[in-house]
């Protein structure tokens, strides 16, 4: 038996990835089962590491201190790397509102802490560890120990408030929406609002019958208007044609028309009369069935050197005699405009003669399972790059000790940067939504097993101390009380859905334990948009609130 002995208890590589694989397994079987229809999944990795820790199983701190950190990184970086392609679009409609209601999470669990010194006795900088454990924020408590530091005043009550009040943090995040869930949210909460469905792309089909046209080129008719739309069928004395921008619209003539769907109305008047018995937009419609002339196929983008390329650059109407009427990338079908930036793995819906479009998909590429083998390059390359912004020192006026991303906020920003950008560069960000999320899942599992393990060693013993009850006690409030106030009205307000809700909290309060439990948990991926939406901002401004408690107050 002493080689089982030497397998668990002493400390090599082998011996730590035996350990956490353990603590990951366990938690994450225990994390299916539902008590009171509820289920903590993967979160229940944490509390498996808390035990483990306190049974007296150890590892070696540099191995623990490197899975821990890799795997965070990992996590947030696949994370703002798969919300990257529609984050400024949110951003730029709905960024601003959502950093507001974070905002509000963050000042009101500061004035909480503030005004619970004087009530409870704890002194200022015992507080200042207590909200950033409650918040469950590291790299603040990193910057009040410095500043604690630099003012000559002791930093270990800072540091034990935080580790005493961690735990219930990451979980009271969890306790909070689970509660929202349950006695508040109904169904149509639950139900995705897109929050410009007006920019989505709409098909109709219309009957030219305006005399203005008459005659006229369709370049000639797109310069007539601002709209933006795709003329990619029409019907003529019972044939249809494949238009192209120098085809002449006459009278009488049937035009099926991509847009969007605030501007569908608009065209009506441009062309004269919209048929409107006939529903196009439905998921099942055969579109090879409208006509044997002409073919309708899908075809994935998979050659590399066309990524980042315009697609009015390609010229696909002009030399192939093809029409691309709209384009799918991810969930969202983007109005096929010659302006549109084209990415590895969007998927174009082309429109023409049967040998048109198999000379397009051949120079497309189309071969769908490339798209099966993760660009891990870039990945890396992100991963290097995210840890170099986060290693920066950002100063600011008044402030003695400079202020850093850290680990968690500069990989998820150059994530972002890369989802969003990375095409322009021609690098290949695609991922498929399954590695994605394996990716995710396996960073996070690594993360919440370090932090279970090392937290359980010295958990129960600093609770048990007479003002350890307490601190937990107050570190519980400062968590779920802003939570649910500000989620509660929110959720009243009814101007987001509840994934949106929950990933606006989760992000406030610098928890991917939480925003795990909102994905396992609600249909979609708006909880991860919101949480990286208002994440970056909501971090940094923990780091500098509880600095400046420090400095101003003390």
């Amino acid at each position: 038996m002493e080689w089982i002995n030497s397998l668990l208890f002493e400390q090599s590589p082998i011996q730590t990835v035996i350990i956490l694989s353990v603590i990951c397994a366990v938690g994450l079987a225990f994390g299916k089962l539902r008590v009171m229809g509820v289920s903590l999944g993967i979160a229940f990795v944490f509390f498996i590491g808390i035990f483990a820790g306190h049974l007296g199983l150890t590892v070696n701190p540099a191995m623990l201190d490197y899975a821990q950190s890799f795997g965070l990184i990992l996590f947030v970086y696949v994370l703002g790397l798969s919300v990257g392609p529609g984050f400024f679009g949110s951003l730029a409609h709905e960024g601003g509102a959502m950093n507001l209601w974070c905002l509000a999470v963050i000042l009101l669990g500061t004035g909480m802490a503030l005004a619970l010194c004087p009530v409870t006795g704890i002194s200022l900088p015992d507080m200042a560890g207590i909200l950033c454990g409650a918040t469950t924020n590291t790299p603040a408590l990193g910057a009040a120990q410095q500043t604690l530091s630099q003012m000559n005043l002791s930093h270990e009550g800072a540091a034990l408030g935080c580790a005493v009040t961690y735990p219930l943090g990451a979980v009271g995040v969890i306790l909070a929406i689970a509660l929202m869930r349950k006695l508040f949210v109904k169904d149509s909460d639950l139900a995705v609002r897109r929050q410009h469905p007006e920019k989505e792309t709409y098909i109709a089909r219309f009957n030219a019958v305006n005399p203005a046209i008459n005659g006229k080129t369709i370049a000639e008719i797109v310069q007539m208007t601002h709209f933006n739309y795709i003329v990619s069928r029409m019907w003529r004395k019972g044939e249809v044609i494949v238009p192209k921008s120098s085809s002449v619209i006459m009278l009488g003539d049937r035009l099926m028309v991509v847009t969007t769907r605030d501007e569908a109305d608009s065209l009506e008047l441009l062309f004269g009369e919209r048929i409107k018995d006939e529903n196009w937009n439905r998921e099942e419609v055969d579109w090879n069935a409208i006509d044997s002339k002409v073919e309708s196929r899908v075809i994935v983008l998979t050659r590399p050197l066309l990524n980042g390329k315009l697609l009015g650059d390609l010229q696909l109407r002009k030399l192939y005699k093809v029409n691309v009427s709209r384009i799918t990338r991810g969930d969202v079908k983007l109005l096929a405009t010659p302006d549109l930036r084209l990415q590895y793995g969007d998927r174009l819906h082309v429109v023409g003669d049967h040998e048109a479009v198999n000379h397009v998909e051949a120079f497309l590429g189309n071969a769908v399972q490339s798209l099966n083998e993760p660009n891990l390059a870039a990945i890396f390359i992100g991963i290097i790059l995210g840890l170099a912004l986060g290693a920066i020192p950002l100063r600011f006026p008044g402030m003695s000790v400079p202020v850093k991303l850290g680990i968690a906020g500069g990989p998820i920003i150059v994530g972002i940067l890369v989802g969003a950008f990375g095409p322009r560069f021609h690098l290949i960000t695609y991922t498929t939504r399954s590695a994605s999320l394996m990716l995710r899942k396996l960073g996070l599992s690594l993360y919440l097993a370090c932090l279970g393990l090392e937290s359980g060693a010295h958990f129960f013993e600093t609770v048990v101390r007479p003002e350890g009850l307490m601190w937990v006690g107050v570190g519980f409030l400062l968590t779920i009380v802003p939570v649910l106030i500000v989620g509660l009205t929110a959720l009243k307000m009814k101007k987001y859905d509840y994934g949106t809700i929950c990933g606006i909290l989760c992000g406030s309060m610098a928890n991917p334990m939480a925003l795990a439990y909102a994905n396992d948990t609600i249909k979609g991926d708006t909880s991860s948009v919101s949480y990286a939406t208002v994440y970056p901002l909501g971090m940094f401004l923990r780091v500098i609130i509880v600095q400046m408690m420090l400095m101003f107050l003390l």
